[in-house]
């Protein structure tokens, strides 16, 4: 079978399509496939920002006679690009499995370094996208080492490495691109590819870097995910196919491609939404502010069934201080572990005592809160798990370009969890009596556990809590209570204890 795959000529587009051909012969070798690759006129267009033109795939519409003609077989797109809207004659048949969806700042260290000096802190941040504009100049103004003056956002335009190149040669601060672009491109092996790579590499080590978080900047619907767009009627290619469709990210794209559509879609939306299939249900982060004014904050994890209501009084804590039972000692700091360390994972703010340096270390958290008290400490932070727990993992090697190895800063009694380890600047020392935890809990009958200590503590002295219903947040928490409560207790999951408290009333 011969296939003519098309995509647009830009290095992106081009290695998408090889990707795509690569999964495509791996599963059917008997497949051979040519490619096709052109000018989009989102392509042609290097002046206008995205959303002054057509509402209609600019970077996507090019391609549509061509399969209508049999010029081609199939078609790769960055989904992201796609109107919300179907074709007529083509459709979507067919994705890879989606790759990470966040975006990225890339912040110039000279830049950054006359700021922090006392320098100008006038923030100018390359981007064309409303959105990213929309949602971001909240979060600068709060999770940076310093507070900006004013954040402005100054149009671009082109394609990835010409982007990387402008941020060097322009009066620019901080440029914001989708780390999936970077991660493809960085991870390419084909010689043609080559001197990108290096040219990027070379922006890259010039500037520091921060993985935006999604609970604050959803991304573009489907950013991170490849389409496969096919002629009407090819139940040939539909076929061949479904060896390489991930159904997941199928079902997470179309679903925020839906709710965007709600709004009007288009690029000019100045609205992210990004859906993140998990074991524990879809967690679904959507922000901006429509056409029409609304403004935009929803962050939870859906799940099947009718929620229960609960009286305030049956819930614990009453307040998120009532939930720590225990005193922090500081303890002697076994430095070999952070020495050989190229990220450092801080799961509280006051896990990174004064006086211990971080410099040239990868800084991650355990989510915003934290990030926030570390900016305001001075620290650069690169990413937060966004309170999903550890299993979220930093996924920046191919960003750094090394297999980076993680510590966590962390108390004494918390278990390591592969693939990192810890590294003890506190320990707990219990300050609740019996008593005490005693009269918190009467009366009470649904338990949000903030850690697995907390909970072991309580059912020290309270047996009886093991049978309350329970919730967390997913992590090791909601780990710990499922080995410790069997595979039969009720544990609920939710994006913290506000989102518990809320689903309850």
């Amino acid at each position: 079978m011969r296939l003519i795959v098309a995509a647009r000529q830009s290095d992106l587009a081009k290695l998408q399509a090889y990707q795509v051909a690569k999964a495509i012969i791996e599963k059917n070798p008997e497949v051979k496939v040519e490619f096709q690759f052109r000018a989009s006129l989102g392509d042609l267009n290097q002046h206008d920002p995205l959303w002054k033109m057509p509402e209609r795939g600019v970077f996507t519409e090019d391609f549509v006679q061509d399969l209508e003609t049999g010029k081609c077989d199939m078609v790769v797109h960055s989904w992201k690009d796609l109107p919300t809207e179907p074709r007529k004659n083509s459709q979507i048949v067919a994705t890879l499995p989606r790759v990470d969806l966040r975006d990225v700042l890339l912040y110039r260290k000279d830049r950054l370094k006359k700021t922090l000096e006392g320098g100008s802190s006038h923030l100018r941040v390359l981007t064309s996208s409303p959105r990213r504009a929309y949602n971001l100049a909240p979060f600068l103004k709060e999770y940076l080492p310093f507070t900006p003056s004013e954040v402005e956002f100054v149009s671009v335009r082109g394609n990835i490495p010409t982007r990387l190149k402008k941020l060097l040669s322009e009066d620019a601060d901080a440029l914001v691109v989708a780390k999936a672009a970077l991660d493809r491109l960085l991870s390419s092996t084909q010689e043609e590819f080559a001197e990108t790579r290096a040219g990027m590499r070379d922006v890259l080590d010039q500037c520091e870097f921060m993985v935006l978080p999604l609970s604050l900047n959803p991304t573009a619907a489907a950013q991170g995910a490849l389409a496969i767009e096919i002629k009407n009627g090819r139940s040939d290619l539909v076929t061949l196919l479904k060896s390489i469709h991930c159904e997941k990210t199928f079902e997470a794209v179309n679903a925020e491609r839906k709710i965007l559509s709600g709004y009007g879609g288009g690029c000019h939306q100045k609205i992210g939404i990004s859906i993140l299939p998990r074991d524990y249900g879809n967690v679904t982060f959507l922000r901006g502010l429509t056409d029409s004014g609304e403004v935009l904050n929803r962050s939870d994890i859906t799940r099947s069934g009718q929620a229960e209501r609960v009286e305030e009084k049956s819930l614990w804590p009453n307040d998120p201080k009532e939930s720590f039972f225990f005193n922090r000692e500081a303890v002697v700091i076994k430095t070999a572990k952070l020495e050989a360390a190229d990220l450092v994972w801080i799961a509280r703010e006051n896990a990174w005592p004064e006086g211990l340096s971080l410099h040239g270390k990868v800084v991650w958290c355990a989510g915003l809160q934290t990030w926030k008290k570390l900016a305001a400490r001075g620290l650069w932070v690169n990413g937060t798990s966004d309170s999903l727990g550890e299993s979220e993992l930093p996924l920046i090697d191919i960003l750094v370009g090394r297999t980076v190895k993680m510590t966590k800063l962390t108390h004494a009694e918390s278990p390591e969890i592969a693939p990192m380890s810890n590294l003890a600047t506190y320990k707990l020392v219990p300050k609740a009596s019996a008593s005490a935890i005693a009269s918190q809990f009467e009366g009470k009958t649904h338990f949000f556990w903030m850690s697995g200590s907390t909970f072991d503590e309580a059912v020290k002295h309270q047996p009886w809590v093991r049978n309350a219903n329970h919730a967390c947040g997913p992590g090791h928490t909601y780990t710990h209570l499922r080995k410790t409560l069997g595979a039969d207790a009720k544990i609920e999951i939710h994006l913290g204890y506000e989102a518990w408290k809320r689903s309850l009333k």
